[in-house]
């Protein structure tokens, strides 16, 4: 009994171009019949830390209206209480330099946060474009199978006409007498 070969002396092979025609049968077989797509968003998920976690979802409340909405509110609410309420007992006195110094924490945390995030979401959309890459070859490699096994067809039948013809022609009767 003959062995099948392996993906890997497949892809070897392919690298290689040491290809013949029932090994080439062989590579569109194992091609077109096992899947290759992947849910790129289950598989980012499977490998997702803690630390990812946050990050997602600090990116999340902060590129949302409702965050910008609620800051808004919150440093307004800091420079009236600091600049009107409390005027001279004030914590934070004009030119409230603790709002500055709170202010460029929370933007020096943030950027890197959000940075991590979008990096990940770019790795995400380059497996998703490689996926569909390996999905579009399959469907070639589909599609030209299938055409030639249609102009397999094609030949076949042209042949089956001519067989006709000859039969036609040796018996002097028409196709559909002969049928």
């Amino acid at each position: 009994m003959e062995s099948r070969r392996t993906k890997s002396e497949i892809v070897k092979m392919l690298l290689n171009s040491n290809i013949d025609a029932k090994d080439e049968e062989e590579l569109l077989n194992l091609l077109v019949d096992q899947p290759i797509s992947i849910d790129v968003d289950k598989e980012q998920d499977s490998k997702k830390t803690f630390g990812d976690i946050v990050a997602d979802k600090l990116s999340e409340i902060a590129g949302s209206w409702t965050f910008i909405i609620c800051f808004t509110l919150f440093l307004l609410s800091w420079i009236i209480i600091n600049g009107i309420v409390l005027k001279e007992k004030a914590f934070d006195k004009y030119p409230f330099i603790l709002l500055n110094l709170l202010l460029s924490c929370i933007a020096a945390l943030q950027a890197p946060i959000i940075m991590m995030s979008q990096n990940r979401q770019a790795k995400k959309d380059s497996m998703r474009h490689q996926n569909d890459y390996r999905v579009d070859l399959k469907s070639e490699l589909i599609l030209e199978e299938l055409h030639d096994k249609i102009d397999a067809i094609l030949i076949k039948q042209e042949q089956l006409e001519k067989t006709l013809n000859n039969l036609e022609n040796k018996k002097g009767g028409s196709k559909d007498e002969i049928l």
